[in-house]
């Protein structure tokens, strides 16, 4: 599906108003994930498990 111009300029002009509209809460993130410790395993048992389902997905076509 292909878009026209002035959709195509619309769609930009609401991705930076998303992005401005939400810059104070990444700066803010981004200083707290600075001072906090890492969870790698937080971070890697759920795409271990998204990993795990998307193979046994392909496996059973």
């Amino acid at each position: 599906m292909e878009f026209s111009i002035w959709e195509n300029l619309l769609i930009g002009v609401i991705a930076l108003g998303v992005i401005f509209w939400m810059k104070p809460g990444i700066g803010a993130s981004l200083k707290m994930g600075k001072n906090a410790e890492s969870d790698w395993v937080g971070f890697l048992v759920p795409i271990g498990f998204v990993i795990i389902f998307v193979v046994f997905l392909i496996a059973m076509v």
